[in-house]
């Protein structure tokens, strides 16, 4: 048995379905040019790529039924992130389960039913979103999606890394650049549809002027008609709504946030694109070289191998969980922030210098954080060629510590003493970080190339990426549940320096009720500071300094599971494993 037909894995004459779509239909020519390959794969990987602009939809989905600012019955920005966290899980599960699959019916297939799942997914969000059932959102674009996160994510690594066997960071890195720079095209597109389909709610006036009446903890209107549940929106809360800009009382349950149509066109379109370009995959012929290459011999440096270790082999070894650590604690440190990076621009800045940082601020930085997280997958990997990947890790973890360090300093700097450079500094550490946590997805695959060998990188790659799967579940609760504990503490901590009168006079309930009312989202942060003494320092730009120190813990220890990576042993080689099969070279 050859390496091609162990790859194949299927038995001589058997009826396939689909063939058309099958790898041994997609073969290239001679003469064909390798580089018509890459733009497929950064087409599907912009596409599945917005993932990353998640954090655009935080804002539309909390206040669904409120509009201008949440209501009791909106869904809360924790439960909202949860289905970021459940795309990535999915994502890295289904890439596991795929890995082999791919490499038996090769990359069109893959790439097509990645695009059913991907914009399949989109379309049952917007229902979930249109009916106002969370679970649907969750089902339809967290595990449908999700799904076709890790279908479209796996498809083209493989693939490019044979078509580049002499720059195999560049492909990796060429391979995955798109996903890093997905939400470059997918933020202001969404942006700009959730503004054209949004409608303001029904304004009954000035808060001064509209009889309100708090129970449990929410809050009603004395209308002609009999009491109407409301919202009381600030100016803070108004500055991000194009088509709403009175400070006062909307009604509930009236107006659009535009988010269930944003959704279902994104997903005709993204099924369009992503089905075009899976259509357009090559894969090389069986021992193809590029022209004039010779295969390098074994480095100690970069500890490459000529050897292959089969895919059920490669989890036996201590590199391969060493590498899945690694590649676990580097996501969870960015993660977390990438799916709340709007709303923690908003919260550390917004109210501490308002005159430079507002919506469409934040909504430049998740655009910028899309752009740097491309250039670093591009970047980290080309360079990962030149100096190793394991080296290149090393700066990752090195650097990432001190600047995960430098961003509590910079929220609690500018709550004492509101000053923009605190703002530079935050905002290049973390475009700094976003480059390494772009150049770490980007590297990764070229490391197991390196360790494991190319025969069965691709099914090896998939079974790794169950580490991003649980940096999905890890980033996101960590930044969620800190922030939430720190968000507790904080109004609990305004409510005791509030005069009691002034309170009840504002809310309508007396401080007795502080639980119920943040609960029912009638008492935040920013409210409380409306009412509060002169001089008290607004608590809102500390609130993810916790979670910041932990996120440079994780870091340590990744840095050390690096540095215990070693050549995998002869014993795991596929020629000693599995006797009778050629490697490839």
């Amino acid at each position: 048995m050859t390496a091609r037909s162990s790859e194949v894995g299927t038995a001589a004459g058997a009826v396939q379905p689909f063939p058309r779509l099958r790898k041994e239909h997609i073969v290239a020519k001679e003469g064909f040019n390798r580089w018509l390959v890459p733009p497929a794969s950064i087409a599907i990987h912009l596409c599945i790529g917005s993932v990353y602009a998640w954090s655009i939809f935080n804002p539309p989905l909390v206040r669904e039924l409120g509009v201008v600012t949440s209501a009791a019955d909106d869904w809360n920005l924790s439960s909202v992130v949860w289905i970021f966290s459940v795309a990535i899980v999915c994502l890295g599960l289904a890439a596991a389960i795929a890995g082999k699959w791919l490499e038996e019916v090769g990359p069109r297939m893959v790439g097509l039913v990645a695009a059913l799942c991907w914009g399949g997914g989109f379309v049952i969000g917007s229902l979930g979103i249109m009916w106002h059932q969370l679970w649907l959102v969750y089902l339809g674009y967290g595990v449908i999606g999700g799904i076709g996160l890790g279908l479209g994510y796996v498809s083209p690594v493989s693939t490019l890394i044979r078509w580049f066997p002499d720059r195999r960071g560049m492909a990796t890195g060429m391979a995955i650049m798109g996903f890093g720079g997905g939400a470059i095209i997918g933020a202001p597109l969404i942006g700009w549809l959730l503004r054209v389909y949004s409608v303001a709610p029904d304004y009954l006036g000035p808060e001064g002027a509209v009889n309100l009446v708090t129970e449990g903890g929410r809050r009603f209107a004395e209308t002609v008609a009999g009491p109407v549940e409301v919202v009381v929106a600030t100016a803070q809360d108004l500055a991000s709504l194009p088509g709403a800009s009175e400070v006062g009382v909307y009604v509930v349950g009236t107006g659009d946030t535009g988010a269930a149509a944003t959704f279902l066109t994104l997903g005709i379109g993204y099924f369009i694109v992503m089905a075009i370009a899976a259509f357009s995959y090559r894969v090389p012929p069986a021992g193809w070289q590029p022209a004039g290459w010779t295969p390098p011999a074994a480095s100690a440096r970069g500890m490459i191998t000529r050897a292959n270790v089969h895919i059920n082999q490669a989890v036996k070894t201590p590199q391969f969980w060493l590498l899945w650590l690694v590649l676990c604690f580097n996501v969870t440190a960015g993660i977390g922030v990438i799916g709340v990076a709007k709303t923690m621009m908003t919260e550390i800045f917004g109210s501490t210098l308002p005159g430079i940082v507002d919506a469409r601020f934040a909504g430049t930085y998740v655009l910028m954080i899309s752009l740097f997280n491309m250039i670093g997958r591009f970047f980290w990997a080309s360079m990962s060629d030149y100096i190793g990947r394991k080296n290149t890790y090393h700066i990752f973890f090195v650097l990432g510590t001190v600047l995960y360090l430098s961003i509590p300093f910079a929220a609690s700097a500018v709550s004492a003493s509101p000053n923009v450079i605190y703002l530079v500094m935050f905002y290049a550490a973390t475009m700094v970080i976003f480059t390494m946590y772009g150049g770490g997805f980007a590297t990764i695959p070229a490391y197991l190339a390196d360790i494991f060998g190319t025969l069965h990188v691709g099914g090896i790659h998939g079974r790794l990426l169950t580490a991003w799967s649980m940096a999905g579940v890890l980033g996101p609760f960590a930044i969620t549940y800190l922030r939430d504990l720190s968000k507790i503490d904080a109004i609990r901590g305004l409510a005791a320096v509030v005069d009691p009168a002034v309170f009840e006079a504002k809310f309508g309930a007396s401080v007795a009720q502080l639980t119920e009312l943040v609960s029912a989202n009638t008492v935040t942060v920013a409210k409380l500071m409306e009412i509060a003494p002169a001089g008290t320092i607004d608590p809102t730009p500390s609130l993810y300094n916790t979670t910041m120190y932990a996120m440079a813990g994780l870091l340590v220890i990744a840095f050390f599971a690096n540095l215990m990576v070693r050549p995998v042993h002869d014993r795991h080689h596929v020629e000693t494993t599995h006797p009778g099969i050629v490697p490839a070279s």
